[in-house]
């Protein structure tokens, strides 16, 4: 089969690998018709090389149709549509049966000391196969594929697998109370449909914060208040106040996490392990990783005090200054984690139809063949041609 590979910094490849077979009786083999390159994904484009090794296949988020079930394979067949949640997990452990599908007891990476393996990730998750290519093994096939109805289009659905409830967790774990106020830096995929979701939910007022022209264009036309960080830079938070009669809204959700402008050393210690051979460069960011804090610590000063402040973005420092000062003080709640992908699906599925309130049919700005994968990772990481959210299609 076709699938798009990692071999090193800012080299990602398509190529013929072998097909996935059947390992254990409960597998199923999805040919995966659509396949989304995440934010998440451009980690390892740039940063996250010393825990992958060339070859290792990409991708979190596919959908497709069953190809084969193994023999003790029940609630699925051979034809099913099926979206793969990006977190593999068993569905029956004590985490999964509570909603805590990110931390699946079954496939923890305990020599790591991590949670739920993930699909076409590092080897803190697993270093499982994704789903950028033909075909994919999807272990626990009678509880983790999501299955949707024939007849839609991919992208009604394909979103199911991390984009929707990773957006919709960020909005849970906010806690924006009735008619409540919600800033949401970074309009990426995830901070977009976050925003999305929580005027559905019914905020009154949500401060979409971006850099990037048309993610702030994109925001504006479904009713965010936009604050371009170009313009507002260190006097952001202050503006955010402004807004909300000196007090800071509600709720924060931070959408951006390591990826945050304005912290130079920090970006050229991250560059610097990424290069390193990766016995070094797994020590050097396992013990004396630093994140960019840039976006947390204005989501703290952005926040009203007695507020709550959603982490979504992805961080991976092991030695991160956290203002814990201010954030006593302040009497600020943090929630944050991977998001559980099946313990949010019931609560969206009832809105994946053709009222399409979440927008989410034309939710992609760019449909590209399997084989434009890497040019698409180079145009997403470089944030040109308006490049906001890519499926490719093997």
């Amino acid at each position: 089969m076709r699938a798009l590979t990692w071999h090193g910094k800012r080299d990602v490849r398509v190529e013929t690998v072998p097909d996935p077979k059947i390992q254990d009786p409960t597998d199923i083999i999805v040919r995966v018709t659509s396949t989304g390159i995440c934010g998440s994904d451009l980690h390892l484009y740039e940063i996250f090389g010393p825990y992958l090794d060339p070859g290792d296949i990409l991708g979190h988020e596919p959908m497709g149709i069953v190809e084969e079930t193994g023999p003790e394979v029940t609630e699925v067949s051979v034809g099913d549509r099926v979206v793969v949640p990006f977190n593999v997990s068993c569905g029956t452990c004590w985490m999964c049966q509570r909603g805590l599908q990110s931390q699946c007891e079954t496939t923890q990476v305990t020599d790591r000391g991590m949670g739920a393996s993930l699909f076409g990730f590092t080897k803190l998750y697993g270093q499982v196969p994704g789903g950028q290519a033909e075909f994919l093994r999807v272990p626990f096939g009678n509880t983790l594929p999501i299955k949707v109805p024939q007849g839609p289009p991919d992208q009604r659905f394909v979103y199911l697998s991390d984009v929707l409830p990773t957006a919709w967790q960020a909005v849970a774990y906010a806690a924006i109370p009735p008619g409540g106020s919600v800033t949401v830096l970074g309009l990426g995929p995830i901070g977009d449909m976050a925003a999305r979701i929580a005027l559905h939910q019914g905020a009154s007022k949500v401060i979409g914060v971006d850099l990037v022209p048309e993610r702030l264009a994109r925001a504006r036309e479904r009713g965010v208040h936009t604050l371009d960080l170009n313009e507002h830079g260190k006097g952001l938070a202050e503006e955010i106040h402004r807004l909300t009669d000196g007090r800071g809204t509600d709720s924060v959700i931070e959408a951006v996490g390591m990826e945050a402008h304005g912290a130079p050393l920090t970006r050229a210690a991250q560059n610097m392990a990424s290069v390193l051979p990766d016995a070094l460069g797994e020590r050097l960011m396992a013990r004396a990783g630093v994140d960019s804090m840039t976006a947390f610590n204005t989501a703290v000063d952005a926040v009203r005090r007695g507020g709550t402040i959603s982490l979504i973005g992805v961080y991976g420092g092991a030695v991160d200054p956290v203002p814990m000062l201010t954030l006593f003080d302040k009497q600020i709640q943090l929630r944050m984690g991977q998001a559980n992908v099946k313990h949010w699906v019931d609560d969206i599925l009832p809105l994946l139809n053709d009222e399409d309130v979440l927008g989410v049919d034309h939710f992609a700005t760019h449909t590209l063949p399997l084989e434009d994968g890497p040019q698409a990772y180079k145009t997403f990481q470089a944030k040109d041609d308006g490049m906001i959210k890519t499926v490719l299609t093997p």
